[in-house]
């Protein structure tokens, strides 16, 4: 019996000194590990700035939101006066801020999203030499997943004015890889035409959920429509399109939230989507609830009875492609 506890003793001794990548098996390394904070991602030859939230280890796969800048602004301004980046650390996604194909013509640092057949805000209608916005946001999702951990079915796209009218474009082009959208102060539904959304232009090949927020006193953008050559056609009129684009069943409910805040929504729509609306009737063309209230000098007051960056989150986690 001694010499079998001699042995024992010994044996424990040896296991001991061993270093302690012998005594136990490693923890697993993060396969796409990242730091807090924004990251530079390669898209050919171009690069996206990408928010990593606190908390993010690399260990598991998270949601994609892109959030796409408004005509002359850029990414990293559009991630501050969003709010999505407070969000991002709130709920554990990623939030990837691109910049338009198009410098701005007299904005430093500002860019205008390429969206075929419509002009930008200069008047001026695409060149065939500019970039494919819609394929270059496609190579960046790409571009992301291969350097991050991103849960492919759960890509999700937001934007301010321009950006939501590409973010409305994604939505047409882009179902397969897009779960749902939020476009701030621009939902669309199909270029504009004099009697409304150009149908051949968005026939997406799934239903897409829909959610957007607009204010009644948004002179860049006309709640009724009108405007410049890249607008048109109203709010009402893009949100019936879309309702009838995913096959919702049932009238609209709406309901008054708060003072200058009602809500409008499809909640019945082919595969599970559902079209919704926020109007706020002393917005302007604003973000609701951008921590940032000064970011948008002229364009009208910035609404705080709803918060755009955290409905919009509640939004799309009930939604995922598959």
């Amino acid at each position: 019996m001694l010499r079998r506890l001699t042995r024992l003793l010994l044996a424990l001794t040896a296991v001991l000194a061993l270093p302690a990548t012998a005594t136990a098996e490693a923890a697993p390394a993060a396969r796409c590990a990242a730091p807090a904070g924004l990251l530079t991602v390669p898209v050919g030859d171009s690069a996206v700035s990408v928010y990593v939230p606190r908390g993010y280890t690399g260990r598991h796969d998270v949601p994609l939101v892109l959030n796409l800048h408004g005509s002359g602004s850029n990414g990293v301004n559009q991630l501050a006066v969003s709010g999505l980046d407070l969000a991002a650390d709130r709920y554990g996604f990623l939030v990837a801020v691109p910049n338009g194909g198009v410098p701005q013509p007299g904005s430093p640092d500002g860019y205008t999203w390429v969206i075929p057949g419509v002009p930008n805000t200069s008047g001026q209608y695409p060149s065939p030499d500019d970039r494919d916005d819609v394929l270059f946001l496609a190579d960046t999702i790409d571009a992301i997943s291969a350097r991050l951990c991103v849960a492919e079915n759960r890509v999700y796209a937001t934007g301010f004015s321009g950006g939501a009218r590409m973010t409305s474009l994604l939505a047409c082009e882009l179902p397969d890889r897009i779960a749902a959208i939020a476009p701030v102060a621009g939902l669309r539904a199909g270029t504009p035409t004099p009697t409304g959304p150009d149908p051949t232009t968005c026939a997406p090949a799934r239903p897409v959920p829909v959610l957007t927020f607009h204010g009644q006193a948004d002179t860049v953008n006309p709640y009724d429509g009108g405007g410049a050559g890249y607008w048109g056609y109203s709010v009402p009129t893009a949100f019936d399109t879309w309702a009838a684009l995913d096959g919702c069943r049932t009238a609209p409910r709406e309901h008054r939230l708060t003072e200058h805040v009602t809500l409008t929504t499809h909640p019945a729509c082919r595969a599970g989507s559902e079209v919704t609306l926020y109007t706020v009737s002393d917005g302007g063309h604003t973000w609701p609830g951008s921590p940032y209230p000064n970011a948008f000098p002229g364009l009208g007051k910035v609404s705080y009875e709803v918060d755009a960056a955290d409905v919009m989150w509640r939004f799309f986690v009930r939604h995922r492609l598959g």
